[in-house]
């Protein structure tokens, strides 16, 4: 049985991951990470039907318009969600990620890379299960290696 403070808690992260994504139902979301089905089943439930998982959505063809990713995941486990949710992503896509409480010396580390991947950061938000750093790509546009 789940405990009635981990329900909130889990609440608390998917609010703010809303709110610093201004996520809406009409606009297309990715969600990655180790807790990807509970965000997923949540945000279905919460009336966003326009949401998708890594596992669920066949073809990343930037398509996309907000990333979300959850979890108690390591800071490798978080790198590598980065990487796989970018290719959903379109140009202008804004992102979300929580950062677990035992790993919050490392937020520089997702900085860093959110930055090389063409985000630029706008807000981070505490909340009980850790930080949750948000992030807009602005006209990012993959580069094609000639051939």
């Amino acid at each position: 049985m789940l405990q009635p403070h981990s329900v909130s808690n889990r609440e608390q992260v998917i609010d703010t991951m809303i709110e610093l994504t201004r996520l809406s139902s009409l606009r297309r979301t990715i969600v990655a990470g180790n807790g990807s089905l509970d965000l997923y089943l949540a945000l279905r439930r919460r009336g966003f039907m326009r949401v998708a998982t890594t596992a669920t959505c066949r073809i990343p063809k930037g398509q996309h318009a907000v990333g979300l990713i959850t979890g108690q995941n390591s800071i490798q486990a978080i790198e590598a969600a980065l990487a796989e949710i970018s290719q959903y992503l379109n140009a202008s896509a804004a992102i979300a990620v929580l950062i677990d409480s035992r790993e919050g010396c490392f937020s520089l580390r997702i900085r860093a890379k959110l930055e090389q991947m063409g985000f630029r950061i706008e807000a981070g938000a505490r909340c009980q299960e850790g930080l949750v750093l948000s992030a807009v790509r602005q006209g990012f546009a993959p580069m094609e290696i000639a051939a």
